[in-house]
């Protein structure tokens, strides 16, 4: 069942907040989504409610909140703030979430999670949007079987954080060696690997904790995070940045969404530190101000 949760128009600035979820019963949930999906394009009525005034502009945003609504709501918090900061509008967006998928990773059950969010790619197409993006770390694993077939521009953590850096022009720190990138973050991304790929595209190394530095720094910094210790999760969140820097990376990415945000805004290491939600933010904000210079019937291809 669709469940439209919100819309409301705050002057010029429109958002629908939408949640699809499944209700469980005998049938495999990637069945019931099918059906569903299938059944919201077939209704004229619910057509014509899904595409409200936003979806006739031309830079509307879809998002999928994936398995982490809290990264979603991290994004919003920086699209409206980088808005704002230019005296702009915050682009209209579309927001779909299933509070069944939050929390689970790549080991849960990937056929179900994958149907459930290429189910949630379709319904934000058919509401009208004009590009999507996925705010969650982990949902990158099935990037590539989620974004297959879809006529829109998805907008990719890796593509956006490499793209800046190499627009940056960094230098070695060592003479006669590529860029050296330190990537942070926990097994699930690290084995995703995607970031390791994107990097090397673009002619950087690549460089990743052992598994010591993840083991007995990163995860125990997130346990202490979750128990309340933000003290402690700061303190060995800064241990685990040094220990990349000192094998001479230029930047370290703080690529897993449970470590955003646990150091302060001034703290002087974060000079140090990309944050991918912001180089995603920055992305879409780029393409949403060239969209929204188009006339809302100019139907040109993206």
């Amino acid at each position: 069942m669709l469940d439209l949760a919100m819309y409301q128009n705050l002057g010029s600035s429109q958002f629908l907040i939408c949640r699809m979820f499944l209700q469980p019963d005998m049938e495999s949930r990637s069945s019931l989504l099918s059906r569903r999906i299938a059944g919201a394009g077939s209704s004229a009525t619910r057509n014509q409610a899904l595409r409200l005034p936003m979806s006739h502009r031309k830079n509307t945003v879809g998002i999928i909140a994936g398995v982490s609504v809290y990264s979603a709501l991290t994004f919003l918090e920086k699209l409206a703030w980088m808005s704002s900061r230019e005296s702009e509008d915050c682009p209209p967006f579309l927001l779909s979430y299933d509070p069944t998928l939050i929390g689970l990773r790549p080991n849960c059950s990937s056929p179900v999670i994958v149907d459930n969010l290429r189910g949630k790619r379709m319904f934000l197409e058919q509401s009208g949007v004009h590009c999507l993006v996925m705010p969650c770390h982990v949902s990158h694993h099935w990037y590539g079987e989620i974004s297959e077939g879809c006529p829109l521009p998805f907008f990719h953590f890796g593509n956006c954080v490499a793209g800046e850096l190499r627009d940056a022009n960094l230098k070695p720190i060592v003479g006669g060696t590529a860029v050296r990138i330190g990537v942070l973050a926990t097994y699930a991304v690290l084995e995703a690997g995607f970031y390791q790929e994107m990097l090397q595209k673009q002619g950087f190394e690549a460089v990743v904790p052992d598994k010591a530095t993840v083991n007995h720094i990163l995860i125990p910094g997130i346990e202490a995070l979750s128990k309340g210790d933000m003290e402690g999760a700061q303190i060995l969140l800064r241990i685990a940045i040094q220990i990349l820097l000192v094998r001479g990376v230029n930047i370290v990415i703080l690529a897993s969404d449970e470590i955003q945000g646990i150091l302060p805004d001034k703290d002087p290491l974060l000079k140090k530190c990309m944050i991918p939600v912001d180089a995603l933010a920055r992305a879409v904000l780029s393409w949403a101000r060239l969209k929204g210079q188009m006339r809302a019937d100019d139907h040109s291809s993206y």
